[in-house]
């Protein structure tokens, strides 16, 4: 159910609205700007569009576009004139909003990096992408780990950017911190695809979440991007699936006490908890140690592929 979209939004759901960004072209301070003004503008057509939006979803990229550009000039501060302006426009138009930016790092490499800004103006969420997606964007990997934070009606949001979706551990990591809404953004062009529609629904299904994800859309003239905005149910199922029409809103309604719901009265597939406790039917409570070699091998920070050596990129 999506409540056509989120028109007919119950007391206890969330609207969320997905923007298929045109694809932007920004080179200069002026183009930056001008860009900015452009988003400010689509957060009032949502709020015009629909009424009873809770939420808007702007992709990764939506101010930078794809040219990976590191130009001192045009990164961004989270105290800077672009999220000032980012904030300000979630108040005028009483609307939370996720948001790209491209973060000025004075230690090395900008970082990419997605903020969460409430109805009130205020950041409720900052996140560094943890996987760049390599070897193309030039972006430091992350270093605030993946928070999550309180949104509107009683919901808790994660926000993972692109390529961070194609590891099973991200998603993961939102729901074990209690997310039931995991937005993506991304900038993926047409070869990502498929590989974009099966894990938007694996981390949904997998996770006993939401997952809100939406893609750039049109050519800047080099890349093409895909749109592709996508709400996928708890159970894996696709709910509202986008064209791949730039500026085009995707709507709908999602329900996090469903996800609670299922959290807690799912016995087959309640695969989160039961990742913690297998074989509980055999053993009281489950086993609950960790039978995984990559898993401790991480920790141990002696992570190694039986391949590694072979690895061409690296």
């Amino acid at each position: 159910m999506t409540g056509l979209g989120g028109l007919n939004k119950s007391p206890d759901g969330v609207g969320i609205g997905l923007v298929q960004l045109e694809n932007p072209n920004v080179k200069t301070p002026a183009d930056l700007k001008k860009q900015t003004e452009k988003v400010c503008e689509l957060i009032g057509k949502a709020r015009r569009n629909q009424p009873t939006m809770d939420l808007v979803v702007f992709p990764e990229y939506c101010l930078h576009g794809l040219s990976m550009d590191t130009n001192p000039e045009i990164m961004c501060h989270i105290d800077g004139p672009e999220v000032q302006a980012f904030q300000q426009a979630c108040i005028d138009n009483d609307i939370w909003g996720c948001f790209s930016i491209m973060e000025y790092n004075p230690e090395g490499n900008p970082y990419n990096t997605g903020l969460i800004i409430d109805n009130k103006g205020e950041i409720k969420l900052n996140y560094r992408k943890l996987h760049p997606w390599v070897p193309v964007e030039p972006w430091a990997p992350g270093d605030l780990g993946i928070p999550v934070c309180e949104g509107p009606n009683g919901s808790t949001l994660a926000l993972i950017i692109c390529h961070d979706g194609m590891f099973p551990e991200m998603a993961r990591e939102c729901a074990y911190k209690g997310a039931d809404i995991m937005i993506r953004t991304a900038g993926y062009t047409a070869p990502i695809k498929h590989s974009w529609n099966i894990t938007n629904q694996t981390n949904a299904f997998c996770n006993l979440m939401y997952t809100a994800s939406v893609c750039l859309c049109g050519s800047d003239g080099t890349f093409d991007s895909m749109g592709e905005g996508t709400f996928v149910n708890f159970d894996g199922v696709p709910m509202v699936k986008g064209s791949n029409r730039p500026d085009e809103i995707i709507t709908s309604e999602l329900k996090p006490k469903l996800v609670e719901e299922a959290r807690k009265y799912w016995g087959v597939e309640n695969n989160i908890y039961q990742l913690g406790h297998r074989g509980y039917v055999a053993v009281e409570g489950g086993a609950n140690d960790c039978p995984y070699t990559y898993m401790k091998d991480l920790v141990e920070e002696k992570y190694r592929l039986p391949w590694e050596d072979e690895v061409v990129h690296k």
